[in-house]
């Protein structure tokens, strides 16, 4: 059976769009990608000081959105699942934001809850890895909130053990604790604090023993996949160089160290950069590096994988 899903992944820092065909079989549901899109616009934009979505984040979301609905329409898609995350849920005039979709797509979105929103990145994430690579710790920064999963895939399907998200991601941390620029030394000491008590405290969440069972930890989003590109030297950024790709928890850690010392104009310079990145590239960094030295030391893990698959995968097989 075939068909053509339309997904759209709606976060704190990014609206992405993803046109796929999927085939479904006795073994399972594959994506063939027909269009993928990633805009920043910035939903998040201030919501963790004031608790409210900007009128001008809203505004710079509904014209991506509307660009993506002309797409879908174009597209003849069978079946199209749009979800919001963090900003959305965290925002008291959230219904401004719903009625504007509303308007543009013709259907509400689903403003997700974290565990949900991992549940799906895991989905994702793991598509293209060997099941018997698993037991999996996937996790996926984002702006407003990082999710762990542990789960595995057992008859083509994924079965979780556990998720729990937690309210730290890129740009909340750039907003709340690394506003200089670049940021100083004691401010870099202050989000190393607090990114290790909030990552302590989701980690513990996940199950007892869970952790202990892991085999393969993937990492997704684009804060990852930016960070590999750094690692792995890229003039231009490059997905088919950087998913899957294997790095290791001292270069996550140098990397985000210079990421970290540079000044937004010189990240906004690096090649593999996306414009709308490079503002909360160095925060999103220390919280990938404060993840990946902790879990070395709870499981010594040595390196995460690197997927450029995740929530937005996730979505469009939730149609089959």
């Amino acid at each position: 059976m075939h068909k053509r899903v339309a997904a759209i992944d709606c976060g704190t820092n990014s609206i992405r769009l993803l046109v796929a065909d999927m085939s479904l079989s006795p073994a399972g549901a594959y994506l063939v990608d027909v269009h993928r899109e990633m805009r920043i616009v910035r939903l998040g934009q201030g919501v963790d000081a004031t608790g409210r979505l900007a009128p001008e984040a809203i505004d710079r979301t509904w014209r991506a959105l509307a660009d993506y609905a002309a797409v879908i329409r174009a597209s003849g898609a069978d079946a199209v699942r749009m979800t919001a995350t963090s900003a959305t849920r965290d925002a008291s005039n959230s219904d401004d934001f719903l009625a504007m979709v509303r308007g543009v797509l013709g259907q509400d979105p689903e403003v997700i809850a974290g565990t949900e929103e991992a549940a799906l990145s895991f989905r994702g994430a793991v598509g293209d890895l060997p099941a018997a690579d698993g037991p999996f710790l996937v996790f996926d920064i984002g702006g407003g909130s990082t999710e762990f999963v542990v789960g595995s895939v057992r008859d083509h399907a994924a079965e979780l053990d556990g998720a729990v998200s937690q309210d730290i991601g890129s740009v909340r941390i750039t907003e709340r604790l690394l506003p200089s620029d670049p940021p100083t030394a004691s401010e870099v000491d202050a989000a190393r604090r607090w990114a290790s008590g909030m990552v302590s405290v989701g980690l513990d969440g996940l199950p007892r023993g869970s952790l202990a069972s892991v085999r393969r930890v993937v990492a997704v989003a684009g804060t990852a996949t930016t960070v590999a590109a750094g690692i792995l030297g890229l003039p231009v950024y490059d997905p088919t160089r950087i998913h899957l790709s294997r790095q290791p928890v001292d270069g996550i850690r140098r990397m985000s160290d210079r990421l970290l010392e540079m000044t937004r104009a010189e990240r906004a310079t690096l090649g593999y950069m996306h414009p709308g990145r490079a503002d909360v590239i160095g925060g999103g960094s220390l919280v990938l590096a404060t993840i990946a030295e902790a879990l070395r030391t709870r499981i010594g893990t040595s390196e995460l994988t690197i997927s450029e698959h995740d929530i937005l995968d996730g979505i469009a097989l939730s149609l089959a």
